[in-house]
């Protein structure tokens, strides 16, 4: 039976994630604490994997009552309370410090800072996941989790199910009560080709995922809706009606009419 097999949240954008039993639908219609904070440079732009390979070198854990955030480098072990502006300044010095770039840590309780704003939040099947694994030697599934950083993982259902929630005549899906529809796939950066520990590229990666990626593409997605095959991974939105409620893991998920 289809249904929420994972909940993952990243309270810093381009941080360690976080799993939740139960995630809130926000106003903005992200989940609860996926990415509360974020870095940002003296320009306001994102700071993260995109631009900083040694992320890669740290390891965070957040506890949500506290807002607490722990890092652990490979020099120096520091934590931060976050809910608070001075917290959130030693934070921000430290990271400067680390990368070797002025940055500031910001926060947004209602949305979040997910790529795309005005969107909500990504999902992807735990099948996907195991296929993405196997096209490559030392990838594990847990390394492609990390690696592509979904927030709802749906399982009993087929590889490349999100698939289908994008293009014409779409249909949508509802967990626990709470529609969710897709919005766009998703065009994957440089960050899904390293290992998730080393920071370390994986040899031709790239050109091996489009190439699986086109072999493999389903039936019963629309191609029309695809840009490329570097592309993996569906951006959702949740309907205002729907914001305030809970999905919870091991809810039963139903495809519905667009």
């Amino acid at each position: 039976m289809a249904h929420i097999e994972r909940l993952t949240v990243y309270p810093v954008k381009a941080l360690d994630g976080m799993d939740r039993e139960t995630s809130e639908i926000r106003p903005g219609g992200t989940l609860a604490l996926d990415r509360e904070f974020a870095l940002h440079d003296a320009d306001g732009d994102a700071y993260n994997g995109k631009q900083a390979v040694e992320v890669h070198d740290l390891t965070t854990t957040f506890v949500p009552s506290t807002r607490t955030l722990t890092v652990d480098s490979p020099d120096d072990r520091c934590e931060f309370a976050l809910g608070s502006e001075d917290g959130r300044a030693r934070a921000a010095e430290w990271f400067s410090d680390f990368f070797g770039v002025d940055l500031e840590l910001v926060r947004d309780t209602d949305r979040g800072y997910v790529d795309r704003r005005e969107m909500g939040p990504s999902v992807i099947s735990t099948a996907t996941l195991e296929t993405v694994a196997s096209w490559f030697d030392d990838v594990t599934v847990d390394g492609a989790r990390r690696r592509l950083r979904a927030n709802v993982e749906v399982g009993g259902v087929p590889a490349f199910w999100e698939d289908r929630f994008v293009g014409t005549d779409a249909p949508a899906f509802e967990a626990g009560g709470v529609r969710i529809e897709g919005v766009t796939p998703c065009g994957r950066c440089v960050v899904p080709e390293r290992d998730p520990d080393t920071g370390e590229p994986t040899p031709e990666f790239r050109e091996r995922f489009v190439e699986r990626r086109q072999a493999t593409f389903p039936d019963w997605a629309d191609p029309d809706a695809f840009d490329h095959f570097y592309t993996l991974m569906l951006i959702a939105r949740v309907p205002e009606a729907d914001r305030g409620k809970t999905i919870a893991v091991g809810d039963a998920v139903e495809v519905v009419d667009g």
